[in-house]
């Protein structure tokens, strides 16, 4: 079995679950997908470890609420998907975590939130408070109802970059996005030799990212490259591994090299 070489297995998580594993090939949310992710997650609190998600799936909620097959290209349009699917998303995770008796806190933010040192200060303390209670699990998406950045990629890219940032926030000892990609591989399309260990996101690693094929989602592997270089400038290790193999969440957990690492 092969075994991580970062050491000892951080105790708080940071991870981060993108439109493409929350949701089914036509872009309709995944219930079992989701079950499978709450499920390990709830298996990571039961051995010690502290979890807080960041949960893109807002639009694509809204858009599987209003059978919308594509995504919106008018901002109004996808504004109102986020703010039909949020409520729908966050009650789908408080019925799957409900089942083992662990209740979920919602927190949106804009980047004028992270922005500012006092707001910035009292979101810190707010997550301190949550997970001082073991059944609490925080869930963090952008608020896309009055922010338009994250939904056009300009600035969160799918959350993966607000994922570093709450990371950081939250004093993580490690990032992990879950995509549909097994991690960054040695050709733009993702073809090619998987890449476990990157320790520099160079211009060379840069070249290797590709974009997002998905109608529900922003983003791609050049907004994770983007958080791993936030997330590693603060000295956090960020993963990106394939949100659909089972139990990777636990894998991970075990120590086993999964995905592609990037070291502070």
């Amino acid at each position: 079995m092969s075994k991580s070489r970062l050491g000892p297995v951080p105790k708080r998580w940071v991870v981060k679950l993108g439109t493409g594993i929350l949701s089914d090939p036509r872009g309709r949310v995944d219930l079992r997908q989701i079950e499978h992710l709450a499920a390990q997650v709830v298996e990571l609190r039961r051995l010690g470890h502290q979890v807080l998600l960041v949960s893109s799936g807002a639009v694509g909620c809204g858009m599987s609420l209003l059978g919308l097959a594509k995504r919106p290209a008018a901002m109004a349009e996808l504004q109102a998907c986020a703010a039909l699917g949020q409520p729908r998303l966050m009650s789908l995770y408080d019925e799957v975590f409900g089942r083992s008796g662990i209740r979920v806190a919602q927190v949106l933010l804009t980047y004028l939130d992270l922005d500012s040192r006092s707001l910035y200060r009292n979101i810190q303390r707010s997550v301190e408070h949550l997970l001082v209670h073991s059944n609490i699990v925080p869930i963090f998406n952008e608020n896309d109802v009055v922010s338009y950045e994250e939904l056009i990629g300009l600035r969160f890219g799918d959350n993966d970059q607000l994922s570093a940032h709450i990371a950081i926030l939250a004093r993580a000892e490690r990032l992990i996005i879950l995509s549909n990609v097994r991690g960054l591989a040695t050709n733009p399309d993702g073809t090619g030799r998987l890449i476990r260990d990157v320790h520099k996101i160079d211009a060379r690693i840069l070249k290797l990212a590709g974009g997002t094929q998905s109608q529900t989602s922003v983003g791609g592997m050049a907004a994770k490259l983007k958080a791993g270089r936030i997330a590693n400038e603060a000295g956090i290790p960020m993963q990106i591994a394939n949100g659909r193999q089972k139990n990777v969440l636990v894998s991970i957990c075990q120590g086993e090299a999964v995905g592609t690492m990037f070291h502070p």
